[in-house]
């Protein structure tokens, strides 16, 4: 069986990975899919942000990488996906996952939506607090992998200058 995990992934944490690898050992393919056409303004470009997964996931030989535009739906039938993962941090994701998961039931019934909890260590952690504490020039090693610190470190040096 092959599933979906979409996202925007800027950038990839270990919360964002601890999915990833439980979800390895459930589905026989993973595809990690970021999306390319949110409302969110990235602070990596796609091809940056798939690295960023690849780098980290080379140690699981199931998982892949791709972009996609438009409906995820969409995309996880081009792709053959029969299950799309979402990560559940606190009560405060369910009801916008939970909506999600309808609207997505309503274009493609076949298509089931598994809900992952995070866990614990990683329940306060999302990509855009790892960009405010990267921002201040405060530590995240704790937060991503050491190639990403060093692309958000690289990133906000320049970003000063």
């Amino acid at each position: 069986m092959i599933a979906l995990y979409p996202g925007s992934f800027d950038p990839i944490t270990f919360g964002h990975l601890d999915l990833i690898e439980r979800a390895s050992r459930l589905y026989a393919r993973v595809i990690v899919a970021v999306a390319t056409d949110s409302w969110k303004q990235p602070l990596f470009g796609v091809d940056k942000r798939q690295d960023q997964i690849a780098l980290a996931t080379r140690h699981l030989p199931n998982v892949e990488t791709a972009s996609f535009m438009g409906l995820t739906v969409r995309f996880a039938r081009q792709r053959q996906a029969e299950v799309l993962i979402r990560g559940l941090r606190a009560v405060s994701d369910f009801e916008l996952e939970l909506q999600m998961a309808q609207t997505n039931r309503t274009l493609g019934a076949d298509l089931e939506t598994v809900f992952l909890v995070t866990a614990a260590e990683y329940s306060f952690l999302s990509s855009s607090v790892v960009r405010e504490v990267a921002r201040l020039g405060g530590p995240v090693s704790h937060l991503v992998p050491a190639h990403v610190e060093r692309d958000l470190t690289e990133y906000f040096s320049g970003a000063k200058r």
